[in-house]
């Protein structure tokens, strides 16, 4: 790389690690606010709550730092225009072309590391902060108790209520206590005071009443009323404090954004590989009803894990020596075909040709006859597990694109940004702060509705997740190709002139449709 490549990258790097850092701690700190309501309040040691922080931080960078990129190309390219350093390349004979090239390669170094930091440190802190994050729910929150107001002592079960709490001695006056633990009775307990204390083992509650009342009425008779009247009870209420226990990351199954790129290949091969069995079956069974005999079986298909954006990169993987993660056990909906299973070949070629191929009707299944509830039913099962595998599938092949799609979104960014800031020198960081939340605002609303509608089946997932990277990268392609003929000035080509210049495509686009707008006159 020469003298003026080096010199642009390194223009980049301090807004680069600036954006980076504003835009994680910000995003981080929204987060964290969050959950900070199961945090406090439960007794959990600093080694607990500072892996928490430090887990919180990978799935954040994921979303930023593409984001950082976008900044960072921004901010250089409008100093280096606004500073006349572009005017004094394009002096000295150096195109667009060599400026941007150094910067596309640094985008796409970087689309490599996130690719890296998608597949392997995303998923698998992601799985440890959901470990983390059961174990502290399970962490019961310690024991605190208000005056004059009813506390719930045990959720659902024992309910105290106290006119006076001394919180060094733990004594207590005015003592009134609910109990609802058991569905065939409920009991009112009154005390003149009372003390509290934890027991040995740590986790009940120790309460100790004196002068009261003890009454119960049954439910199934609610005109009966038994009291009792005590001089000294004790009460124990078991399981009201619990410590923090920590649970091992093996033994818990993994959701689908804790799973590594071949891991989740492998699922979405045995849910493609479910799905074609059903649809099979479903076409099996309508042959036989209207055939009104069996046919023969064709033997199980081979699991297809290469196919797809996924199984290319888990081919590169093993190509080059690269050991991928063990998939977890498969789901109950994503089994492997059993040996009583009914199951195609992958291209379908059966030894007996099915209903589609003899260009039978799909089978209505409410017009069936009383004497065929047999085949209504093996093909109702089959749509089933078809929906439910096809959902599965788009789930896991979303998340695959979408680690992609992320990644390669910092090449993109960089061929909008370096356009934008070289047509408005003169836009400040108010451009930058514009640009790249409108941007990154669109794009990231385009990749939420995409996941949803695959999800939903709507969309391939390959098109949901890329859709915004493809618009935005012909934008990007068209901007670039007009690097060099901008014909603003440091006098001008700041953010108000692409406010204006915003605004005369708009008005000028609905004057063409047939909107009247009124002409401004200067």
């Amino acid at each position: 790389m020469n003298i003026i490549g080096r010199y642009i990258l390194k223009e980049h790097f301090g807004p680069f690690l600036f954006a980076s850092t504003a835009l994680t701690s910000l995003m981080l700190l929204q987060y964290i606010s969050r959950k900070f309501g199961e945090l406090v309040g439960k007794g959990l040691p600093a080694s607990v709550i500072g892996e928490f922080l430090l887990l919180s931080v990978p799935f954040t960078v994921a979303m930023t730092m593409p984001m950082a990129v976008l900044v960072a190309v921004l901010y250089a390219f409008s100093r280096l225009a606004a500073e006349n350093e572009i005017t004094a390349l394009k002096a000295s004979g150096v195109g667009m072309r060599t400026v941007l090239a150094p910067v596309l390669l640094g985008g796409f170094a970087m689309s490599l590391v996130m690719i890296a930091f998608n597949d392997q440190v995303l998923p698998r802190s992601n799985h440890r902060l959901a470990v983390l994050q059961l174990d502290i729910f399970r962490t019961k929150p310690t024991f605190a108790l208000r005056e004059q107001v009813l506390n719930s002592v045990k959720e659902g079960q024992l309910y105290l209520k106290a006119g006076d709490i001394d919180e060094g001695s733990g004594l207590m006056k005015d003592v009134v206590i609910l109990d609802v633990s058991d569905p065939s009775r409920r009991r009112t307990i009154y005390a003149d005071h009372g003390t509290l204390s934890l027991a040995r083992n740590q986790r009940d509650l120790d309460m100790t009443l004196y002068d009261g009342v003890m009454m119960e009425v049954p439910n199934n008779k609610p005109g009966e009323l038994t009291r009792l009247f005590y001089k000294r009870d004790r009460l124990r209420v078991k399981s009201v404090f619990s410590s923090y226990q920590q649970s091992q990351s093996g033994t818990i199954s993994k959701g689908d954004r804790e799973m590594s790129v071949c891991e989740m290949q492998r699922e979405l091969a045995r849910a493609d590989l479910v799905v074609r069995q059903a649809r099979f079956d479903a076409d099996i069974a309508e042959f036989e009803r209207a055939a009104g005999s069996r046919v023969p079986r064709p033997a199980p298909p081979v699991l297809d894990r290469w196919q797809g954006i996924g199984g290319a990169y888990c081919q590169f993987l093993t190509l080059f020596g690269v050991k991928p993660a063990n998939a977890q056990a498969p789901t109950p909906n994503a089994q492997a075909p059993t040996p009583n299973a009914q199951a195609p070949t992958p291209d379908a070629q059966a030894p007996t040709p099915t209903a589609r191929r003899l260009g039978r009707p799909a089978l209505d299944t409410t017009t069936l006859a009383p004497d065929q509830e047999g085949y209504r039913a093996r093909i109702q099962e089959a749509q089933f597990r078809m929906e439910e595998a096809r959902r599965q599938r788009n789930r896991y092949d979303v998340e695959i694109q979408k680690k992609f799609s992320l990644a390669a979104a910092c090449v993109v960014f960089v061929l909008i940004g370096a356009p934008v800031a070289l047509r408005f020198p003169r836009g400040g960081v108010g451009l930058v702060i514009g640009v790249s939340f409108a941007i990154f605002g669109l794009y990231y609303v385009g990749l939420i509705g995409g996941e949803t509608l695959a999800d939903k089946g709507y969309l391939p997932p390959w098109v949901a997740m890329w859709i915004a990277n493809i618009l935005l990268l012909a934008i990007g392609l068209a901007l670039a190709a007009r690097m060099g003929r901008e014909s603003a000035t440091t006098r001008g080509g700041d953010f108000t002139e692409l406010l204006v210049t915003a605004r005369a495509r708009i008005f000028g686009w609905m004057r063409r449709v047939g909107v009247p707008v009124e002409r401004r006159r200067g």
